[in-house]
């Protein structure tokens, strides 16, 4: 029987970022996923590192500071898949009013602080740039960041594991008791059970939490959760430039239109009440219709559902705060911790750029009951592949573009992309494409493929695909086929 201080069960940013902070802290540590590392609502994000501007409205101030804080230490920490984006906001004569915008920011760039991203400014018509409709009246500019979301999650597993954590994907937790000082966990992976011996459990299973406590014996009641579906499309470029723009929509939510693997433009989110089972949520048709009137609302390219080359949805779990629009329920966790034996501590709520930060206070919190010494040690730490030289993401690509000039031309400059300066271990030794395999289209070749397999625990062609990369958006049907028979169906 394995003996850990912290069995984590889930394997979204939340699960990861805590066994990550526990393992740093000197912690034995177990995390379970079900399924891939990110299969869920963490890869089904708008992709994006922010304070959260809307919030504002909501008077959550302390959510926006905290979320900005968070965003310039996660830019510092991961520059390679963490970085700075402009937001537009365009002026329509209805909507919020301007003074109301402008004043919002100002506040947005207080909290912020001096240090670090631009500050938000006004912009004349004629700035907006090219594919939106011509009765746009100017309007406001801001920044905040883009990120890989599911390879964040994959970056903590991997600094996780690499400070002692065992990580185990595709494994599902059957069931919990507590049994004196301990927690004893039955887990099933591979068609093999085995048993957990732990001195503490974390709950981090997202929409699941709910669920998960009903297969632990003799927890406490739930607190009230909601679930609120978030769905998000992908089009065809819809407008020139690397900025994003914030849309007013007519019933007063914002959609974001972001640019997105250099082809595309990402647009989302949507916040739905969602009453059934986590399990493979999807977009509704009045989801897609709610998404295309925004765009058609802005832009001047006419777009129909047959122009979405991608959609996904996701569940987040939030805590309810009694709000009766889903869209006005708070993103700000709760920690919530059981000690009436071993204990057991349940996440609720959050968001994506939050998550270092909730993983601290987690351990601040179990810290002291499992008598461990270890205190807090992630504000500065850098993720692997993040310590790029001078934090310049740009200058190190291009220097190994040029270490590397054998190679196809764009094809450094998306490794460094992705890896940092991990990217070293997936070129190792290679001095010409021959070197790197089998070419599954789309710059993917063998050799990263098994680097992700090696190091990231990527077991199918979807993880490769839409986990680790979103290549799949540009390889062709008969390519991922042939993938999929390359790592085994």
């Amino acid at each position: 029987m394995e003996q850990v201080d912290l069995l984590v069960v889930g394997g979204g940013i939340n699960g990861v970022g805590i066994a990550r902070d526990a393992a740093g802290r000197g912690l034995s540590v177990v995390l379970v996923e079900k399924d891939d590392l990110a299969a869920h609502t963490s890869s089904a994000s708008s992709k994006l590192i922010h304070g959260g501007l809307r919030y504002l409205e909501q008077f959550e101030f302390k959510l926006v500071r905290e979320s900005l804080v968070e965003r310039e230490r996660l830019l510092r920490a991961a520059p390679h898949i963490v970085e700075p984006l402009e937001f537009v906001i365009p002026a329509t004569g209805s909507g919020r009013a301007a003074w109301k915008l402008r004043v919002g920011l100002l506040l947005y760039d207080h909290l912020a602080g001096r240090k670090g991203l631009p500050r938000s400014r006004s912009l004349r018509p004629n700035d907006l740039g090219d594919g939106l409709t011509p009765a746009l009246q100017g309007g406001l500019a801001y920044w905040d960041c883009r990120v890989q979301d599911s390879r964040l999650v994959v970056l903590n597993a991997m600094d996780a594991a690499e400070r002692g954590a065992m990580i185990l994907t595709r494994t599902e937790l059957l069931t919990a008791r507590r049994e004196g000082s301990h927690w004893i966990a039955r887990i099933h992976s591979s068609g093999h059970e085995r048993s957990v011996k732990a001195r503490a459990l974390v709950n981090a299973a997202g929409p699941w939490a709910g669920d998960l406590l009903s297969h632990v014996r003799g927890t406490k009641r739930c607190p009230a959760v909601r679930l609120v579906k978030g769905s998000h499309i992908v089009l065809p470029r819809l407008y020139d430039g690397d900025h994003a723009f914030l849309l007013q929509h007519r019933d007063g939510r914002v959609v974001f239109a972001i640019p997105f693997e250099d082809e595309f433009t990402l647009v989302g989110t949507t916040d739905v009440e969602w009453c059934g089972a986590p399990d493979g949520p999807s977009i509704s048709s009045e989801e897609t219709d709610y998404l295309l009137a925004a765009v058609a609302a802005y832009f001047t390219r006419n777009v129909t559902a047959q122009d979405i080359v991608w959609d996904f949805a996701g569940i987040r779990s939030l805590y309810d705060d009694g709000a009766s629009d889903p869209s006005k329920i708070t993103r700000d966790y709760r920690i919530d911790l059981d000690t009436s034996g071993p204990p057991l501590l349940t996440i609720f709520g959050g968001k994506i750029t939050t998550y270092r930060s909730l993983a601290e206070r987690a351990l601040d919190r179990l810290g002291p009951l499992l008598r461990k010494r270890g205190g807090a040690w992630t504000e500065r730490a850098v993720l692997p592949g993040g310590d790029v030289p001078n934090g310049t993401i740009e200058e190190y690509a291009a220097s190994l573009a040029q270490a590397y000039s054998g190679l196809p031309p764009r094809l450094p400059t998306r490794l460094a992309k992705a890896y940092g300066t991990r990217v070293e271990r997936v070129l190792e030794n290679v001095k010409s494409v021959n070197d790197l395999g089998e070419h599954f289209g789309a710059g993917l070749y063998e050799r990263e493929v098994e680097y992700l397999v090696r190091n990231e625990w990527a077991r199918t062609a979807e993880d490769v695909l839409f986990r680790r990369s979103k290549l799949g958006l540009h390889v062709r049907q008969d390519d991922a086929a042939r993938l999929r028979r390359h790592m085994g169906g």
